[in-house]
């Protein structure tokens, strides 16, 4: 009988967030790759198109949801030849937390990731953050975009407003509006689509990843995401870093991926303890 230790995961899978495309993660593909690590990095269901064009006609975005998108990563997932690790920003993050719920994954990394149901925090720089869509119930099966001010505070808000606009003009689409409309909404309903099974304890191991500036996600409700899992065996470990906004790709965002890539392949709460999930 072989004793030989089961192959670490040799394939990462990368979802993006609102407001954004697989190009927010550009700089950590090549890092990746650069390691051997096979590097997946799917657009959302009818968002393969480039950012420009996106932007010049940003139908595809407005009638997406969440679980069309979700079912559209399980479908990609399941096509690879063992499991991956995956990696989500913002809402890319909720889909982290459904698909390991589903069974999916070696390892799982939310990074500044949006919240699932049962999580109530709503702290008023995410409501600043998410107004534009948010202030209008019209808004809904639309795709809403932000202003390079609005951007700036959202996303960027560590950087001065001239490298704001930059990071602007390159990254950012208008939002799938019905996707924060159900992740902001998701209390109130019984089953929603962010519904997770928190004491599920045969899922893959998670990090969760906060930034100490991010408005779109503050530290604290990532702190009380990751604490909701503490009644599973599984594995979920939480960490902070100092200085950054909510947008991935900010500078020094290699530290971040070195990090998350480190945890996945060696899983446990002592190499996350920047911040303990019962802090806060």
């Amino acid at each position: 009988m072989s004793t030989s230790e089961p192959m670490a995961p040799d394939t990462i899978v990368l979802i993006h967030g609102l407001w954004m495309t697989p190009r927010s993660w550009e700089g950590w593909i090549g890092r990746y790759e650069e390691r051997g690590f096979k590097v997946l990095a799917p657009s959302w269901p009818g968002m393969e198109a480039e950012v420009e064009a996106l932007n010049a006609n940003p139908a595809p975005i407005a009638k997406l949801d969440i679980r069309r998108i979700v079912d559209h990563y399980e479908r990609i997932i399941r096509g690879l030849d063992s499991k991956p690790i995956i990696i989500g920003h913002s809402f890319g993050g909720t889909f982290v937390q459904l698909l390991l719920g589903r069974g999916f994954g070696a390892a799982g990394v939310g990074v500044a990731s949006a919240t699932v149901k049962g999580v109530p925090d709503l702290p008023l720089s995410t409501i600043r953050a998410t107004l534009p869509v948010l202030r209008n119930p019209f808004n809904r099966g639309k795709a809403v975009p932000l202003s390079p001010k609005q951007f700036h505070y959202a996303f960027a808000n560590t950087l001065d407003r001239p490298a704001s606009d930059e990071v602007y003009r390159r990254y950012h689409v208008p939002a799938a509006a019905t996707v924060l409309f159900e992740g902001a909404l998701a209390n109130l309903r019984r089953h929603p689509s962010t519904e997770v099974d928190f004491g599920k304890d045969d899922r893959a191991p998670m990090l969760f990843i906060a930034f100490e500036n991010d408005h779109v996600i503050p530290p604290s409700a990532t702190r009380h995401n990751a604490k909701k899992y503490g009644g599973s065996r599984a594995l979920t470990a939480y960490t902070e870093f100092p200085g950054r906004p909510h947008f991935p790709a900010a500078p020094g965002w290699e530290e971040v991926a070195d990090a998350a890539l480190a945890w996945a392949l060696d899983p446990s709460p002592e190499s996350a303890e920047r911040r303990s999930p019962a802090a806060g």
